[in-house]
């Protein structure tokens, strides 16, 4: 008997400690369980820091809002719920993608924004624009507000875009093929002009914009295919600001370029202008015959993926023959 009682208390101290032993192997599995901090536990958000400091998103979100930015999620392979337009004006060259999207006004009218019913909303920095504020906007849906940073960088939107989205894998592919695609037209282009000088000139009714180095899609044309500038765009310098300066036909008259792209609407007042200005007829390009007109200026007057793209495809369409 005596004996017994002692093999029981032997075997009931060895059950004990073998379940002080399981419920501590659950407490460690439960804290390897909790994600460390920074990460999020749940995957369908995602942390990210933005001009409103450090705001958490739902990565899952399908029906988005990029105003003005919809080159950069069409890049990602993602159609917004809305497009920015200014009345009928819309982005011409992403109308190929965007035509049965609804509009949205430039300035997201906040009964506008409700009716399209987003999941995600993203923003500029400059919240000066839009009628409504980021507290009003966040109400209707969750809402990323881009640095001036990214705002200014359509690179680094791709890749802020695709950490939002959880497209991280689709935007690096985006900017490699691209910079492939520069690098092949570069090639190109060198062999068929050489050290030719090429300008662009925006016309808008019977007033003239010569793009400087950095303005819009000229920074593809100068800074990334390497293109020479003419004596007067070097002139002009860097834009400044995002207000554009007309440049009388005069003044053109001093345009020594060897191409010029003349970005004009079918039936635009300016192309007849300078084919009857005898001072323009004078050019170097003109006079060779190297004037050539294109008619949707939307991709030159963007900074984009898309855009550059197309605006690398008009330079080597028109000059590789």
């Amino acid at each position: 008997m005596h004996s017994n009682k002692k093999f029981r208390l032997f075997f009931f101290s060895i059950i004990i400690g073998l379940l002080l032993v399981i419920s501590a192997c659950g407490n460690n599995n439960d804290e390897k369980a909790e994600p460390e901090k920074g990460e999020t536990k749940d995957k369908s958000e995602v942390t990210l820091d933005s001009a409103m400091g450090e705001v958490t998103i739902p990565s899952s979100a399908e029906r988005i809002m990029a105003p003005f930015h919809e080159d950069t999620l069409l890049a990602l392979g993602v159609t917004p719920v809305a497009k920015w337009a200014i009345g009928d004006t819309v982005q011409d060259y992403l109308e190929k993608d965007l035509k049965d999207v609804p509009s949205i006004e430039w300035n997201l009218p906040l009964e506008q924004v409700l009716n399209h019913d987003p999941e995600l909303i993203i923003l500029e920095n400059n919240m000066d624009g839009y009628e409504g504020s980021y507290e009003e906007y966040n109400k209707i849906a969750p809402t990323y507000v881009m640095t001036e940073e990214t705002t200014a960088d359509w690179r680094k939107q791709i890749e802020t875009f695709g950490k939002i989205l959880g497209k991280e894998t689709e935007a690096d592919k985006a900017l490699s093929d691209y910079e492939a695609k520069v690098a092949d037209a570069k090639e190109q282009l060198k062999k068929a002009i050489g050290d030719e000088t090429v300008a662009a000139i925006w016309a808008v009714g019977n007033q003239f914009f010569l793009f400087e180095n950095n303005r819009h899609s000229a920074d593809v044309v100068y800074n990334e295919l390497g293109l020479n500038q003419p004596a007067l765009v070097k002139e002009l310098g860097d834009a400044e600001s995002t207000q554009w300066n007309p440049i009388s036909v005069e003044k053109l008259s001093e345009l020594d370029a060897d191409h010029v792209f003349l970005l004009a609407l079918e039936g635009e007042q300016g192309i007849k202008t300078l084919e009857n200005s005898a001072v323009w007829q004078s050019t170097p390009a003109a006079q060779n015959g190297n004037v050539h007109l294109l008619n949707d200026a939307s991709n030159w007057t963007n900074k984009g993926l898309l855009a550059s793209e197309k605006t690398i495809d008009d330079l080597v369409k028109t000059l590789v023959k």
